[in-house]
């Protein structure tokens, strides 16, 4: 397998076990690097294994069916793997505040989907980084933090 094909995998097994219906955060300390990077629009960047199973642990208890799957063939090329992705859940959990522009109270019912872009950086089989471009407009006004004009 080349490089690519190599950090294809790598990508693909975070996606399903990060991200994916079921979150199995042994899969930050197994292919995550120490100081990983984290970033999307809706949220505060997060570093590091503790910061990054932290923000999936709140994000899984305020949106317990939270899921996101891949709509399209992963792109290598080099360090790196780009994504195209939907997803979404439904707020039945606790309050949440880690959205960057409001906070939910607990259990509104309110749910999201959307879609996104992620580019991860994938260096001697591990991510470095994951920075992620979502539709936070239509997030945010789906969970009523956004009004439309």
């Amino acid at each position: 397998m080349s490089k690519q094909d190599d950090n294809k995998a790598v990508v693909s097994r975070w996606f399903d076990n990060f991200w994916g219906k079921t979150c199995d955060l042994s899969i930050v300390d197994e292919i995550a690097s120490p100081d990983m990077l984290l970033k999307y629009s809706l949220h505060e960047p997060r570093r590091g294994h503790a910061d990054i199973k932290a923000f999936m642990t709140d994000f899984r208890k305020a949106f317990p069916d939270l899921h996101f799957w891949g709509t399209a063939d992963l792109i290598a090329e080099g360090d790196y793997v780009v994504g195209q992705w939907d997803g979404g859940g439904t707020h039945t959990g606790p309050a949440f505040s880690d959205f960057t522009l409001g906070a939910l109270p607990a259990n509104t019912g309110r749910e999201m989907r959307f879609t996104g872009i992620t580019i991860l950086k994938v260096v001697d089989g591990k991510i470095v980084e994951e920075n992620g471009l979502d539709d936070g407009v239509t997030t945010l006004t789906q969970l009523g933090i956004l009004k439309k004009a």
